[in-house]
């Protein structure tokens, strides 16, 4: 099977994990994924940040690497992508009213293309009318009013656990990431075998 191209939605802030380790996981296997930002092109960097709880009413954030930028944004052709992904931490709170970053998840939306977001990225996707309607969703516990308010059913997933609805795959922030991008694999198509692993139809017929 061919790889699959994933459009990554960025911007300053985006938590550090959910941007390399996504990207790394996917191209292992032999996905392309494109790393875009509003206005930056591609060689231009972000700073992203690290979040944590290390007990405090809420999340700590600190500086986290500089993350490349690996396609123009003016540059998107959204036809050529099979999958959006909405990485979280603090930049999708500003990215989401970004008309052109709107527009892009309505393409998805309506095309029934998958939809991958964690942590922070659902206020991505409910910046666009209908998206998360009727749909259950996982994110950090912070966003599970705005999750009911553009109709979606918030769903309280541990730390570690992912979450498929439909065409859609969800987790709560970056301790997901192994779960989560194990069910977006699934959700593209991809079948990873390891050596000795027999054959479903042999298996079956065992």
């Amino acid at each position: 099977m061919p790889g699959k191209k994933i459009l990554m939605l960025t911007g300053e802030f985006t938590e550090e994990y959910e941007i390399f380790v996504f990207q790394q996981g996917m191209e292992a296997v032999g996905h392309t994924v494109h790393v875009v930002c509003p206005d930056k092109k591609a060689g231009d960097k972000i700073q992203t940040s690290l979040h944590d709880f290390e007990g405090h009413q809420t999340y700590i954030e600190r500086y986290g690497h500089l993350a490349d930028i690996n396609k123009t944004f003016v540059e998107v052709k959204l036809d050529e992508y099979d999958a959006v992904y909405c990485a979280g931490g603090r930049g999708p709170e500003y990215i989401r009213t970004d008309k052109r970053i709107q527009a892009m998840v309505r393409h998805f939306h309506e095309t029934g293309k998958p939809i991958f977001t964690i942590c922070h990225g659902a206020q991505i996707l409910m910046a666009v009318d209908g998206v998360l309607t009727g749909k259950r969703v996982g994110a950090l516990g912070a966003c599970e009013p705005e999750v009911r308010l553009a109709g979606g059913t918030y769903v309280d997933l541990s730390p570690t656990e992912a979450l498929v609805d439909g065409n859609m795959v969800s987790a709560k922030g970056w301790t997901a990431l192994a779960a989560f991008m194990r069910e977006c694999l699934k959700v593209l198509g991809t079948e990873i075998r390891h050596s000795g692993d027999a054959p479903a139809a042999a298996t079956r017929a065992a």
